[in-house]
C-alpha cells in the first residue's frame, strides 16, 4: 500500500509539474496593512487586510479590503501603487472608486483589466503600448516581484495611514504538491501506528 501511495504521489507531482502555466486562472495576492509599513512609517494602530484575486484568463481583478481603527479620520482614498519595494513610495497604478469614507469598513470591487480607464493615466502611459494590455502586464509582473503595495489615505495621512506590500503568490502547483506529500506522510504515519 505504501509503495502504491508513493507511486501515486510521484505521478501526481510529475503531472502537476507538466501542466502549462496558462491553465492557472486565478492568482491570489494579499497583504496585512499597518502604519509601520508606510514610508515614512507612522505609529498608527490601525490595521487592515487586502486580498486581490487576479484572473489572468478573464483579465479581471477582485479587490477586497477590510480595515479598522484609522486615527487620521475617514479614509479619503485607497490605491494599488506600483512599482517599488518597502522603504520607497510609488505612483498610483489603480485607484479604488467608491472606497468608503470611514475609519472602519469593508470594501469589495471588481475591475475589468481590459479597460484603459481601470488604470491611472500616468501608470498606463508609462506601460508598454500605453494601453490596458501593457498596463496589466506591467502591473502583474511587478506584483510577482513584490514591487506593489496597497494603502489607505486620509486627511491626517495624505500619503497613507496604513500600507502593505502585496505578497508574491505561491504557484498553485506547489501547494498541490505539498498537499500530496502531506497525504503521503500522513498515510505513512498511520501505517507505522498500525
Amino acid at each position: 500500500m505504501r509503495r502504491q501511495l508513493a507511486a501515486l504521489a510521484a505521478t501526481l507531482i510529475t503531472t502537476l509539474l507538466a501542466l502549462p502555466a496558462a491553465q492557472a486562472d486565478m492568482i491570489r495576492y494579499n497583504t496585512v496593512l499597518s502604519g509601520a509599513q508606510e514610508f515614512p512609517a507612522n505609529a498608527s494602530p490601525a490595521t487592515g487586510v487586502a486580498i486581490l484575486d487576479y484572473d489572468n484568463v478573464a483579465h479581471t481583478l477582485r479587490v477586497q479590503v477590510d480595515f479598522s481603527g484609522l486615527t487620521g479620520g475617514n479614509a479619503t482614498a485607497a490605491h494599488i501603487h506600483c512599482c517599488s519595494g518597502p522603504g520607497a513610495n510609488a505612483g498610483v497604478a489603480i485607484g479604488m472608486p467608491g472606497f468608503p469614507s470611514s475609519v472602519d469598513s469593508f470594501f469589495d470591487i471588481f475591475f475589468d483589466l481590459t479597460l484603459d480607464s481601470t488604470y491611472n493615466n500616468d501608470f498606463r502611459n508609462a506601460s508598454p503600448g500605453q494601453n490596458a494590455a501593457g498596463a496589466e502586464a506591467r502591473l502583474f509582473s511587478q506584483m510577482d516581484l513584490g514591487l506593489t503595495y496597497f494603502n489607505i489615505h486620509n486627511g491626517t495621512f495624505p500619503r497613507g495611514e496604513i500600507r502593505g506590500q502585496l505578497a508574491i503568490p505561491e504557484p498553485a502547483s506547489l501547494a498541490l504538491m505539498a498537499l500530496a506529500l502531506g497525504a503521503l506522510g500522513a498515510s505513512s504515519r498511520r501505517e507505522k501506528m498500525a
